[in-house]
């Protein structure tokens, strides 16, 4: 985050890290890294409004999966064709349910670990060495978790697009990723340690959902409709989030020539619609498939996003690598500056190439990432063949 706040600052643009490979290595780069990002927020758009309306359908049973779906999806390409800032207005209040329910949770979890909530007993620490202690189903285990922790952590990188139609790109961007860390240690790994010390890792109601788990333990009443209302908010955030990304990046390839010239189209106030449209097309064809196969949809569609992101996050570290290094031999000024060079640039690539090796010990998660490798080659084949003569 902190290399692609250097980028962003540097290059402001919709493209963003496709921007920066094009910058790096050139044409085929930046369409190859821009259309697996695109075609990886198309279907996590599809996928987040599935899981939404799974949820919302399980507390409605009248109402038919694939309505809820289809409601959620007109709802929020409305919030995005009105522009950036009605975007960042939903976005804004999204976000602040999350983060006020997350910190509720942390403040509960945290009184019952020490024993200080009235009616329920000092959890203490035994749960995080118990069970088969640390790391119980050992290295094979930890390599399987990967691939999951990588996707919750994806979407981070949508601030470097949102950037680029700020008043002020790089002021912005260094402000946003300041604040990224310490938000990733408090909500992320701060929710999971409450979770796993509250309760045995292996407790099966983690499974049907952890949060509400570890609150039904805690005997906090209403916690199952709360909870699910706080969880469909953070899907329809998510989703919110990633058709923007996803407009803004095939609308950044059509400018740049490597996607088709209508997804340059803009409204008078600037909205790219068609990017928007085009963008959010393949969830309508989900809203049939939730008609007809409602409970296998959303698990074909995690499997097919993969392991894109393993690639993204690459290709920015290597773009880094390439422009800091150009940038330092031209002598040129970088708004932003990106501490550690060139040692934790390539630190940080090494840790992501030993994390490739490590899913491929997971036999589930090894045909994840061969299938993305797959994937990748081909969109890199595609772009290689259609920008040869431009």
């Amino acid at each position: 985050m902190l290399m692609l706040a250097e980028l962003v600052a540097a290059y402001p643009s919709s493209g963003a890290f496709s921007t920066f490979a094009h910058r790096a290595f050139g044409r085929t780069s930046g369409s190859t890294v821009g259309w697996l990002y695109w075609v990886q927020l198309v279907v996590v758009v599809a996928a987040e409004a599935t899981a939404a309306g799974a949820i919302v359908a399980a507390a409605t049973p009248s109402i038919a999966q694939w309505v809820w779906v289809l409601i959620f999806i007109v709802a929020l390409t409305t919030v995005n064709l009105f522009g950036v800032a009605n975007y960042g207005r939903f976005e804004y209040w999204f976000a602040f349910i999350k983060v006020a329910a997350i910190v509720l949770f942390l403040i509960v979890g945290a009184l019952a670990i020490f024993g200080l909530l009235p009616g329920v007993e000092p959890v203490g620490l035994s749960n995080l060495v118990a069970h088969g202690g640390f790391a119980p189903n050992g290295f094979v285990g930890i390599a399987g978790a990967l691939l999951i922790v990588m996707f919750a952590f994806g979407g981070t990188e949508v601030v470097a697009i949102a950037a680029a139609e700020s008043n002020d790109p790089s002021g912005n961007i260094k402000r946003t990723m300041r604040s990224v860390m310490v938000r990733i240690l408090v909500f992320y790994i701060g929710s999971i340690f409450v979770i796993v010390t509250v309760l045995p890792w292996n407790d099966p109601s983690i499974q049907e959902g952890p949060f509400s788990a570890v609150l039904s333990v805690l005997r906090i009443p209403g916690v199952d409709i709360a909870m699910s209302a706080i969880v469909v908010i953070a899907l329809l955030s998510a989703m919110n989030a990633n058709i923007y990304g996803a407009s803004r990046m095939v609308f950044s390839l059509a400018e740049r020539e490597m996607a088709p010239k209508l997804f340059r189209s803009t409204t008078s106030s600037g909205v790219p619609w068609i990017a928007v449209t085009g963008s959010v097309a393949f969830s309508f064809v989900t809203v049939v498939l939730n008609m007809i196969w409602p409970e296998a949809v959303l698990p074909a569609l995690l499997n097919i996003v993969g392991s894109t992101l393993i690639i993204v996050w690459t290709s920015i570290v290597i773009s880094q690598i390439v422009l800091r290094a150009r940038a330092e031999r031209e002598g040129r000024n970088l708004p932003v500056r990106f501490p550690g060079f060139p040692w934790l640039s390539w630190l940080t690539l090494a840790m992501l190439a030993s994390t490739v090796v490590l899913v491929m010990f997971d036999p589930a998660a090894r045909i994840q990432l061969l299938a993305t490798f797959g994937l990748t080659a081909a969109i890199a084949l595609v772009s290689k063949l259609a920008l040869r003569d431009r």
